[in-house]
Order: structure tokens, then sequence, then C-alpha cells
């Protein structure tokens, strides 16, 4: 894999999810010293403690879709709450975003069986206006890959593979055997994947120093990463308002 080529991170957070530390501007100059052409910021919903409040989604029409010569993907990162697959915020407001990314988070999720929180996730993936799966191999819920895979195939809804969750400091035992087992499954099933950096900070914009020995290990095709083409990614948006796109 080239990283070289990287054209878009739509994964990311700025100051206002609470719990990161740089604003919109700061993240975008440094995607675009970094040679991106696309920047995802997608802030937690209200679900996780001190992020945004719904105005802040509902007034995001007034940020340019464009600085420093980046194109602005503005959306969130949805909570799934609980293995029913209830998310944190609704349709009318889903609408609106740019970009909508689902995921779970040990802060809000009511846990499950396996079986329940993979039926749960399957329920997001079907989601018609959920565009990406936040890191499901973190191991903050116990799931079952084969059928979240086959789901995000049928739905054409894109599973990332998040470098932020395999930092040492947040690593859980079963992050590194889970995001290689969904890369093995996404080979299997011709399933494009998207790497996300989850950044905090502008300066972990692109940052996916842990994912290359995952793609080498598992000898994944590079044209199954979607981060190296904005036309492969635009094919997997769904339906909506996607700002500039």
């Amino acid at each position: 894999m080239d990283f070289s080529k990287i054209e878009l991170d739509v994964h990311t957070h700025t100051l206002a999810s609470g719990h990161a530390f740089s604003t919109i501007q700061e993240m975008a100059k440094a995607a675009s010293e970094k040679g991106l052409k696309f920047l995802g910021i997608t802030e937690h919903t209200p679900g996780i403690p001190g992020s945004c409040e719904l105005i802040y989604f509902r007034n995001l029409h007034v940020v340019p879709r464009n600085m420093y010569g980046v194109n602005l993907l503005l959306g969130a990162e949805i909570n799934i709450l609980n293995p029913d697959g209830t998310l944190d915020i609704d349709e009318s407001l889903m609408e609106k975003l740019d970009l909508r990314i689902a995921g779970i988070h040990s802060l809000c999720y009511r846990w499950g069986t396996r079986e329940e929180n993979t039926a749960g996730m399957i329920k997001a993936i079907s989601h018609p206006l959920i565009d990406i799966i936040s890191h499901p191999g973190d191991g903050t819920a116990d799931l079952e890959f084969e059928p979240i895979v086959r789901a995000a195939k049928e739905h054409n809804t894109l599973l990332e593979i998040n470098n932020s969750s395999l930092k040492p400091i947040r690593n859980k035992a079963t992050a590194r055997d889970n995001n290689l087992e969904i890369l093995r499954l996404c080979k299997r099933y011709e399933l494009p994947v998207i790497l996300g950096s989850d950044a905090h900070i502008s300066f972990d914009i692109a940052n996916y120093e842990y994912l290359p020995t995952l793609l080498h290990e598992t000898e994944f095709p590079d044209d199954l990463i979607i981060n190296t083409s904005v036309a492969k990614f635009k094919s997997f948006l769904k339906p909506g308002y996607h700002g500039i796109l």
C-alpha cells in the first residue's frame, strides 16, 4: 500500500467533541499540508459526555466546505445505543449532514450477547443514511464479523479500519485480531474498506501508522482501500445532502 496516494481522511474530531484539541481551521490546514483532497469532520453526537448538542449539527451550514484547498465533509459519528440498533439522533437531522458514521462507544452503549450486538450493528449498517461504521473491530462490543461484512456488502456501507483504536494506550486485547479478521473477510467478499485516523488533534490527520502491518499480513488489495480515490468514496455515500459533492 502506497500511503502517499491517500486522498482522504473522513473520520476526525475537533474540540467541539469535548475531548479533542484542534479547531476546524487547524484541522483543514493540517489536511492541506498533508496533501489531502477531502477531510471529514464527524463530531460525536450527544450520547458521548461533553460532546455537541444537536444545535451544533443544525448550524453546520454556516461553515465553508472548502478551506486551504481541501474539501470538507461535515457530519457526525452517531452512537449505536443498544442491541436494537437505536441511534442517538433522528433522521431529519441526519439528512442535513454531509457524512454519517455510526459506531459503538462504551460510554453510551448497553451491551447484549454477541448475537444481539451483531444484530444491532447490522441494523445500523442497513440504515439508508449511514455511510460508514466506525471501528467495528476495536473490541468494545463482542461481535460476529462475517454477517457484518455480508450486510455491509449488501447495503453498500463502508467498514472502517481504525488506526486510533490500535494505539497501545487504547488497544483492547482483541483489537488487532478483530481487524485482521475483518480485513480477511472483506478481501474474501471483495468489499472495500476505509482507513480512519480517528484524529482528535490536527497532527494525527491521515495518521495510519498501525495499519500497514495489518494490510501486509492479510495481503489486502490496494484497490479495495477507498482512501486512495475520492471517486470511489463518493460511490459509497448514501442519498442525502453532501455539502459540495
